[in-house]
């Protein structure tokens, strides 16, 4: 490992080309490139070592954009992946020594970087908020929520659709698993916080902590969920936003293969099951200019200043449209119904955790001071849902948007407890995914406004998940059977 350790360090550190590619040859059997589609899929191709040139690293390697969704048509398909050599790491999955790096997409002939690549996007965030005179870094600390299930199955074809799960942990687990038949098992609603032997995922985390921090993921804790059938969650420490992206995704890597090692599934599917807590991709961040906190303030409301609040201004203004970034599934409109701690209305407030927005009480010091975003699922792109967070932010910070003025809170009170008159002046987030699109397609404008996000995205966004939420619409949901199949 020390070896390992070494020749990362030299990978990240050598301006040399050469010595870059004489370290990866020594230590490593194979370099992976790993880059992320347009709707927030990784996908790789794997180099031999051995064959690891210094012009990978500025001709990149060839790769057919017209296959990947949201890149190239068929007639322009080919491509580049430019590596980011501070993303390297040992691979831990598998039985070689697998060096994996995170690249760029980019013009297979000029080499420019390609406008629609999600990490793309959010290395532009990161240079439009240095420039924007209202903050020069933000942090981002994600949430990542996830279910574990025992054993999983599903169809979706022409002559039928069904999903099975199973967990031991749950009230209505399989008499044939063992561990279901010692009595240990979580009543729904009542996971929270659960400790062994109840939780039973307790090792299996302990594992994931280990190899993600292995993997240079930084950890703030991890623990069982409100959700009875081994609903968990891992929390990750700030990071600045293209670095907490990566981290994501790498995040939902290491969780996937290291339960896929322990006979386990893990999915991140917003609404898994019905009458169960759904699972959310909460973003906690805050702002710096010149190391000084920019969203706090004294004697401002919930300890915000007035940028602070502009910024909140900012995001719940744009947040019907915004759902169709940070909640493009049509299953994570399942989730954002009420009865749980999903939020269903834009507004905010201080501990509030069915407010969109909510500033944690624990923060006390204005310098650790973070909102939080809670609406979000990790069926959600995390370059680009960060990236279009903060070209909301940033638009109201402008635009100087006083959240109080424009009836977003701050409010105290269960949403869900309101009467339906007062709930009815709160702005809703939208209830489906065509909805979010429509929002998106009519009043997404400030993303592009912003110098974030090119032209094309909106269009190119809405034209992949519409397709996505027709397929849904037009096929025979299970429960209609019981429901029609007899009228």
């Amino acid at each position: 490992m020390d070896e390992r350790t070494d020749m990362l360090d030299t990978l990240k550190n050598a301006g040399d080309p050469g010595a870059v590619c004489a370290a990866m040859r020594s230590a490593a059997d194979f370099v992976d490139l790993r880059f992320t589609d347009l709707l927030g899929r990784w996908h790789h191709v794997t180099l031999p070592a051995s064959g690891f040139a210094s012009s990978v690293l500025t001709k990149g390697v060839g790769f057919d954009g017209s296959s990947v969704p949201g890149f190239k048509s068929l007639e322009q398909g080919d491509m580049v992946l430019i590596p980011d050599l501070a993303t390297a790491l040992v691979d831990e999955v598998g039985e070689n020594v697998v060096v994996s790096v995170i690249a760029f997409a980019a013009d297979a002939e000029t080499k420019e970087p390609f406008a629609l690549d999600p990490r793309v996007i959010a290395s532009t965030a990161e240079r439009v908020l240095a420039g924007s005179g209202h903050a020069d870094l933000s942090f981002w600390s994600p949430e990542l929520e996830f279910y574990l299930f025992s054993a999983v199955d599903y169809d979706d074809s022409e002559s039928g659709a069904f999903y099975e799960v199973r967990s031991a942990e749950a009230g209505w687990a399989e008499q044939d698993d063992p561990d279901a038949m010692l009595g240990y098992r979580i009543q729904r609603g009542r996971g929270y916080h659960a400790v062994p032997p109840s939780d039973m995922h307790f090792d299996l985390r302990n594992e994931m902590v280990v190899r993600l921090e292995q993997a240079g993921v930084p950890i703030k804790y991890h623990h069982h969920e409100n959700g009875a059938p081994g609903q968990v969650e891992i929390e990750l420490l700030p990071e600045p936003l293209l670095r907490s992206a990566d981290h994501v995704m790498l995040g939902k890597y290491v969780i996937r293969n290291t339960a896929f090692e322990w006979g386990t599934s893990a999915t991140f599917m917003p609404k898994p099951l019905p009458d169960e807590a759904g699972s959310g991709l909460h973003l906690h961040v805050r702002l710096e200019q010149e190391g000084r906190p920019v969203l706090s303030g004294p004697g401002g409301c919930a300890g915000l200043s007035k940028a602070g609040l502009a910024f909140i201004g900012g995001i719940l203004l744009h947040g019907r449209a915004l759902a169709a970034i940070t909640n493009p599934s049509t299953n994570s409109y399942r989730r954002l119904q009420p009865g749980h701690e999903a939020p269903t209305n834009l507004f905010f407030s201080a501990g509030n955790r069915s407010a969109a927005i909510r500033i944690p009480k624990y923060a006390t010091d204005p310098a650790s001071l973070t909102i939080e975003y809670r609406p979000g699922d990790a069926t959600a792109n995390p370059y680009l849902a960060m990236a279009a967070l903060l070209a909301a932010g940033l638009d109201g910070m402008e635009r100087e948007i006083d959240p109080s003025e424009r009836g977003f809170g701050p409010f105290d009170q269960n949403i869900h407890e309101l009467g339906n008159g007062l709930r009815s002046r709160i702005a809703p987030l939208p209830s489906s995914l065509e909805e979010a699109l429509d929002e998106l397609s009519s009043r997404g404008a400030f993303l592009s406004d912003s110098g974030i996000f090119p032209q094309a995205f909106v269009p190119t966004w809405t034209t992949l998940k519409r397709a996505e939420a027709e397929r849904v619409r037009l096929r025979p949901h299970p429960a209609e059977y019981g429901l029609y199949f007899d009228c």
